[in-house]
């Protein structure tokens, strides 16, 4: 059974029809990156996985739990969410609380933690992405943007999701601070955990992914393992957008 399965996904916002029918579907441990060009559709896609912009029309299913886009009640959003954590490109972290508390949060408030165990829990955690017992209670006006979203990260990890959503992480990042942020990506990826990324990072993808999707215009064009998507792209608008994109890189 297919890790998250999505099926006819359309998603308008007013007039502007952002997602076209679009299916899906991620075995569990893959690790998926989706590239497009902007208004492609791709973070939209991401959101509505774990119905933070719902889909107008379609199916989501996650670990075999499957909701309807146009039918669904609240508890079966939640328990949705469940399963799904989401790395945001701006951070998201709570101004008024300390990595440590930020990390500690969901623990406490939907897995019902007491705080001692949810401190330990997030101690560890925080550990893994490379911030120690010297950074726990800097806030996060007080950390560089790579610190941030290796904080992101840790609180992704810390429910121990099914799947962990990626939406651009690196694209806030001064650039001599992406590469730490990739390399905390890459070893949660070494853990087998099933995740989908949007990015534009394409030797992170040749790298890691284990399939890469090209959106263009709200609907998948062409899909396969990096190694013919990066490097032999069959469709026409693929070769064009990775053109560009390396050429701006170079």
């Amino acid at each position: 059974m297919a890790k998250v399965e999505l099926t006819n996904i359309h998603k308008s916002f007013g007039d502007n029809h952002i997602l076209k029918g679009v299916d899906m579907s991620i075995e569990e441990g893959e690790v998926v990156v989706i590239l497009g060009p902007s208004g492609s559709g791709k973070t939209t896609l991401l959101r509505t996985i774990n119905f933070l912009d719902a889909a107008d029309e379609g199916s989501v299913s996650v670990s075999g739990f499957k909701v309807d886009c146009k039918k669904h009640r609240k508890s079966e959003i939640i328990e949705l969410r469940r399963k799904t954590a989401m790395v945001f490109q701006n951070y998201n972290l709570f101004a008024n609380k300390t990595i440590l508390e930020n990390v500690m949060e969901a623990l406490v408030t939907v897995k019902k933690y007491n705080k001692k165990d949810a401190e330990k829990a997030a101690i560890e955690i925080l550990a893994k992405v490379g911030l120690g017992e010297d950074r726990l209670h800097f806030y996060p006006s007080q950390l560089s943007g790579g610190q941030q979203q290796r904080a992101g990260i840790a609180r992704a990890l810390i429910l121990n999701p099914d799947v962990i959503l990626f939406d651009e992480p690196t694209s806030a990042l001064d650039p001599e601070l992406v590469g730490e942020v990739l390399q905390t990506i890459k070893a949660v990826a070494q853990t087998g955990i099933t995740m989908i990324v949007v990015t534009h990072e394409i030797a992170f993808a040749k790298e890691v992914a284990s399939r890469v999707i090209f959106m263009e215009g709200g609907k998948i064009v062409e899909q396969g393992p990096p190694e013919e998507i990066l490097v032999h792209p069959q469709e026409a608008r693929t070769k064009e957008f990775l053109n560009r994109i390396i050429n701006t890189n170079a």
